[in-house]
Formats: structure tokens, sequence, C-alpha cells
């Protein structure tokens, strides 16, 4: 299964990110989403799981976006939280965040959960440019985790 990682879209969704997107099994949204539209075309493009950023307070979302989200899918308990320092990595196998706009893959050392942070597709703070994360899960397991550059700015 194909877990795309997205995350601080700040309301815009370019042509490069939604082309990245086509094909995912699920898209998993790191918070800052900060438009109604974009995700209802997001969840039209895949299975939709995500969390509030500190700026989503003003959409409504439904229900099942909260603070912290958690899912089953792919054999692996995932959680999604805006903060990374808020992440219980105790109860997960995959952990997302975002907020700080900039990638990152890693294992944390105690509990060997995967964290996974996609940086930005919209405004990214490092040199990489726009990023999304992608994971594939196999049986279970993560077969594979990386950060992809999208073409732009």
């Amino acid at each position: 299964m194909r877990f795309d990682i997205v995350s601080d879209t700040h309301g815009r969704l370019s042509d490069e990110l939604l082309r990245e997107l086509r094909g995912a099994d699920y898209i998993v949204h790191a918070g800052d989403m900060c438009s109604e539209s974009d995700y209802r075309r997001l969840a039209r493009m895949a299975p939709l799981r995500m969390c509030l950023g500190n700026n989503d307070w003003g959409s409504d979302y439904g229900p099942e976006v909260k603070r912290v989200t958690k899912f089953f899918a792919g054999g692996l308990r995932w959680q999604v939280c805006h903060y990374q320092e808020r992440l219980d990595l105790l109860t997960c196998d995959v952990a997302v965040c975002g907020h700080t706009h900039r990638p990152l893959v890693e294992r944390d050392a105690r509990t060997r959960t995967l964290v996974v942070n996609p940086g930005s597709p919209t405004f990214p703070r490092t040199g990489q440019g726009p990023t999304i994360g992608r994971i594939i899960a196999e049986n279970g397991h993560v077969s594979e985790v990386r950060i992809i550059g999208l073409p732009g700015r």
C-alpha cells in the first residue's frame, strides 16, 4: 500500500503536488491544510487521514479530524499530530508530524517507531524545495520510506 504524506499546504495545492499524489492508497496530512475545499479535493483522490494544525482553527473538516489522529491501515498503527513533541511513540508504528516545514525521516532510538515529517510542498524551509513523504507498506511492515522533491520554486 502506498501512503503519501503531506503537511503545511496552507490553502495551496499545486499541480505538481496533485500529480504526485495520484495513485496513493491513502493520503496522510499532518495539519495546516487551511482549506475545507482542499480537504474535500484530497479526500476525493484517496482515503484522507488528517490532524489539525495550528492554522486550521477556522476550518471544520468534520469530527474525525482532531489534534491527534490515530488509525490502523496497511497492517500498521498510525498517529498523526502537527507537533512532533506531542506524538506518543509508544502507541504507534508510524508517527507523522509537520509544522517545521522541514523534512525528516528517522527511527526513534527507544521505541523503533518510524517518525516522518514530509516538509511542505507550499512553503519549504530548506534548500530541498517543496517536498512530500511516501511510505510503502507490505504485510504490516514499512518496506520503503522516502522524501520526494517536487518541481517548482
